[in-house]
């Protein structure tokens, strides 16, 4: 049985409790330069694995366009003893926004699409969309929308659309009842949590999202929704191509990034990681690597929390966006397409007070920095569920990213504190 298990859904399921009893004592650290060029950072990620916290945690850090730094600590599985390393496979969840906003930048640059044409142009089931007149209220009490979902609006979390692991009541269930799911966690069926079944295609979903009504007006609040995973449709439409078959031969292909996508093959589970939450003390592998449901074909690739990448991998496709479209002499897009991509394309009318942008700006599938912001001007980029976070830096001239895999992701600091420990180092130096 496919289990479907959402964010909220582990977040209220699982208590965050201090995880020890099934951590291996035989974890070691495994770097190259990191220690001495990142301390700081070092120190922090090999913490969680010290402490017993985490199963294994890793960190990929280039500045400019040289070679990544790697270091890590732990293992891939608390039943194996391989050591991550730059090649160990991480479910990305939410990290695969800021790829599937790059390839919708790709198509605009093509001129199949601009950031302000309707959706509907290419997808005419929602053309005429109706929204809750009480947001998470009633389905059937609603409205028709003032304007159309745009194409900009899906990249930015502002098209008015929900998501199942955010919305609440009657939407929630019309969501689940649909197949209307932005990602997988386990095959194994979880006490207490319903077993929806995806819709059988990226099609199919598109078409039943378009039958519910939004959330919101389109362009009047920023919330966190399904619009990358509709964005995954658009892309095919447009480009002629399936979804998971355009990244590859725009992204994927020509950054060498051989270790990224949406299942593991057979001969990849040695080196992918099992996922973990914490509960009664200890860590829970609630999809491990040997029976993981990345093992098997997604019913549709999610263009909002599907992938499955290496450090090395994803290094090359934050050094592409730092070299502004280029890196390691192979350009995917022109430098005016990836400015745009990582700048703000939100305006200051959009309500995103209390969410998880609150004094930030938005670009394609990413968090922008604005001057106002920790950090400062800069720095784009998006974290997952199961931990992960990546972002250049194009002030400073850094990528970054940290990888481990716990769910909830804030069950520990991992996430939330990695890149004010990076930037604490960066400063140092």
């Amino acid at each position: 049985m496919n289990m479907m298990v959402s964010r909220r859904a582990l977040l209220g399921g699982f208590a965050a409790a201090g995880a020890t009893a099934l951590l291996p004592r035989n974890a070691f650290a495994w770097k190259a330069g990191g220690e001495q060029l990142y301390p700081g950072t070092y120190s922090f990620i090999k913490g969680f694995v010290d402490r017993r916290e985490l199963v294994g945690t890793l960190a990929a850090i280039g500045k400019g366009q040289e070679a990544p730094v790697f270091f890590g600590a732990g293992v891939q599985s608390n039943d194996a003893p391989t050591p991550v390393g730059p090649d160990t496979l991480w479910r990305l969840y939410s990290m695969t926004k800021p790829v599937t906003g790059i390839a919708a930048m790709l198509l605009i640059e093509d001129g199949k699409m601009t950031l302000d044409q309707p959706i509907a142009d290419f997808l005419p089931l929602f053309a005429k969309m109706n929204v809750q007149n009480t947001p998470d209220g009633s389905i059937t009490d609603v409205r028709p929308a003032k304007g159309p979902i745009t194409v900009r609006q899906l990249l930015t979390h502002t098209a008015g659309l929900g998501y199942n692991i955010i919305q609440k009541g009657p939407i929630k269930k019309a969501y689940d009842d649909a197949g209307i799911v932005g990602g997988q966690a386990s095959r194994l069926p979880i006490p207490g949590f319903a077993d929806v079944k995806p819709a059988p295609s990226l099609a199919a979903m598109a078409d039943r999202l378009a039958a519910l009504p939004l959330v919101y007006e389109p362009g009047t609040k920023w919330s966190y929704s399904i619009g990358l995973d509709l964005m995954g449709r658009v892309i095919e439409v447009v480009s002629g191509q399936a979804f998971d078959a355009f990244l590859k031969a725009r992204l994927f292909d020509p950054l060498g990034m051989a270790s990224t996508g949406f299942m593991v093959g057979a001969q990849d589970v040695s080196r992918f990681t099992s996922n973990y939450a914490p509960f009664g003390g200890a860590l829970i592998p609630f999809d491990p690597a040997a029976n993981s449901i990345y093992l098997d074909p997604p019913p549709y690739p999610f263009g909002g929390g599907g992938l499955v990448s290496s450090a090395r991998d994803y290094d090359r496709f934050l050094a592409m966006l730092l070299g502004e479209g280029e890196t390691g002499g192979v350009r995917v897009m022109q430098p005016e397409t990836a400015r745009l991509a990582m700048s703000n394309l939100i305006s200051d009318s959009v309500d995103r007070k209390g969410s998880f942008i609150d004094g930030e700006g938005f670009g394609a599938g990413g968090r922008v920095s604005l001057p106002t912001s920790p950090g400062g001007e800069g720095i784009f980029g998006w974290a997952g569920a199961a931990g992960t976070i990546g972002f250049v830096h194009r002030g400073l001239g850094y990528r970054a990213a940290g990888y481990t895999q716990i769910m909830p992701p804030d069950a520990v600091s991992f996430q939330g504190k990695f890149g004010e420990t990076f930037f604490k180092d960066v400063a140092g130096r």
